[in-house]
């Protein structure tokens, strides 16, 4: 039951372009754990994982970021370190709309 699942670890599998947008179906997911692949982007169906509490897609090559990540107002942490081109207006809108949120990057 992909409804049970709390936590997706999927760091460090060299997984390129973006998670499958079927990841919205994991409605209980707190913690997501996507560091140290060569993902380009995330999608914007993230926004519908309400729960979410981690992201942690440090040291991948992601750029945009979809403002859906704006509705995560469960979210504590957004871990965007090690990904040197990530726009700035994407950052700026999403500290906006979720300002508790510790969003990190270097």
């Amino acid at each position: 039951d992909d409804n049970s699942v709390t936590t997706l670890n999927v760091s460090g599998n060299n997984l390129t372009g973006a998670l499958p947008a079927e990841i919205r179906k994991l409605t209980n997911l707190e913690v997501l754990l996507a560091s140290d692949n060569k993902m380009t982007g995330i999608p914007a169906e993230i926004g519908q994982l309400s729960k979410l509490r981690t992201a942690n897609f440090a040291n991948n090559d992601i750029s945009g970021l979809p403002q859906e990540i704006g509705k995560l107002k469960n979210l504590l942490t957004l871990d965007l370190r090690g990904n040197p081109d990530v726009s700035k207006n994407d950052l700026n809108f999403i500290r906006k709309e979720i300002p508790n949120a510790q969003i990190l990057t270097d």
